[in-house]
């Protein structure tokens, strides 16, 4: 008896399967976008090579088209200025990410951080907050901090 009535509620207040999906996929964009810009606004200011690096590590995470990746960051940029706390951003990677994407994630954030040469206090707190959220093992946010050193000390802008 109370199928139809589940059924007809789920229909109308829960997206069709394809929609669900971009949506999903949307999300982890953006959440990931704000994590990024995030580390970005955490130091004194936004430079260039931050942007760059946020820019790159989007690029190569999700595959995106400079159009796309542009509409990403603005809006990315947007929901940072309203965001209270990371959680509904790091929940949803928590569902949807592998332990791997999440570390990935943890080290381009280190990367934004490095890119100035200039890794501030504010950033490494963030980032040590965010990886928590994350449940990135201490090891791996070591390495992945030592992984970003190495490669902004190299020069080396893309993310492997």
């Amino acid at each position: 008896m109370l199928n139809p009535l589940k059924n007809l509620l789920t229909q109308f207040f829960m997206p069709d399967d394809g929609q669900s999906t971009f949506d999903e996929a949307h999300g982890l964009q953006l959440a990931t976008a704000v994590l990024l810009v995030e580390v970005m606004r955490s130091d004194a200011d936004v430079t260039a090579a931050e942007r760059a690096a946020t820019v790159t590590a989007l690029r190569h995470k999700f595959a995106l088209s400079d159009d796309e990746l542009a509409r990403l960051l603005a809006q990315a940029e947007h929901t940072a200025k309203s965001a209270n706390d990371y959680f509904r951003f790091t929940s949803a990677m928590n569902d949807q990410f592998t332990q791997a994407q999440k570390i990935q994630v943890v080290e381009y954030m280190w990367q934004v951080a490095y890119a100035d040469g200039h890794l501030d206090a504010n950033e490494n707190h963030l980032i040590s907050k965010v990886a928590g959220l994350l449940h990135v093992s201490h090891g791996d946010y070591i390495a992945a901090k030592l992984y970003a050193k190495e490669a902004a000390q190299l020069g080396k802008t893309n993310p492997v």
